[in-house]
């Protein structure tokens, strides 16, 4: 505990506030999760999260997120470089459009997606005269779930490229070394726990999204769209409530894992550049 004077009131006051938020919006809604999930027997508990319609939603979640996250980390790597490296017109307005998933509302950036790409949008028209179908399709659900995840990657990786001293670039040029292999050997070495984490983030965002993806996935349990938060909606409103939070709880312990993944890959950053 820091001693000295502080701007805030003391320890004592200020943990128990802490505590007290942890616990009404985070532990008791996870706990009230768990009542609910054990009051189904494992041979129940089983039965539930393992019917068909339960694994082809979680497995049209976690394709469908894990493509959108890697399309992410792509793109992401290009947006954060040209934010950083170059100066333009119009800068600070295209920094501020990554923001704009995190502030949109989903149900609507749902609903304009589903739209633009359907066979009468403006995007979809064109497509469909092709023979590409977008809305309520995979591919349309994936590029739903682009549009929310981006942000995530973008901003995990800024801070870091900023921050990414040119000497090492100038050091790799002297030493003989290419463009690309400068890229992938220096730079991209450093970007990699950041990249890590923003698909980290992006992957676990997508698994959990509703009102992006509700729209424009077609909830077809025929064509495999249905996502599981779709799913779990279902069930709660036939009042199955031990059936949704029985797949809730798998959720929960997929987002964990992916937590915990990201926190072991930053601890190991953190140490990396303390020992260099």
């Amino acid at each position: 505990m820091k001693k000295g004077k502080n701007v805030i009131p003391g320890f004592g006051l200020t943990f128990g506030i802490t505590i007290a938020m942890l616990s009404l919006l985070i532990l008791i809604p996870l706990a009230s999760v768990l009542v609910y999930a054990f009051k189904l027997s494992p041979a129940e508990f089983w039965k539930t999260v393992t019917t068909e319609a339960v694994l082809n939603s979680f497995k049209t979640s976690i394709i469908c997120s894990f493509i959108a996250a890697s399309i992410n980390s792509v793109f992401g790597v290009i947006l954060a470089w040209v934010l950083v490296r170059y100066d333009f017109p119009g800068k600070r307005i295209l920094d501020g459009l990554i923001e704009l998933p995190f502030a949109l509302p989903t149900a609507v950036a749902g609903i304009t997606l589903s739209k633009m790409y359907s066979t009468t949008g403006e995007i979809g028209r064109p497509l469909a005269k092709l023979g590409l179908k977008i809305s309520y399709t995979h591919i349309g659900l994936t590029i739903a779930l682009v549009f929310i995840g981006i942000p995530f990657v973008v901003r995990a990786i800024q801070p870091v490229l900023e921050k990414l001293d040119s000497q090492y670039e100038e050091a790799a040029y002297i030493l003989g070394a290419n463009k690309r292999q400068t890229f992938f050997k220096v730079i991209l070495s450093e970007l990699r726990p950041a990249l890590i984490t923003g698909f980290g983030l992006a992957f676990a965002r997508g698994i959990g999204e509703y009102g992006s993806v509700i729209y424009i996935s077609g909830n077809s349990a025929k064509e495999h769209t249905q996502v599981v938060s779709y799913l779990i909606m279902q069930k709660l409103n036939y009042m199955d409530y031990s059936g949704a939070t029985a797949i809730a709880l798998v959720m929960l312990i997929i987002s964990f894992v992916l937590l915990l993944v990201i926190n072991i890959v930053q601890v190991r950053q953190s140490r990396r550049t303390n020992l260099i």
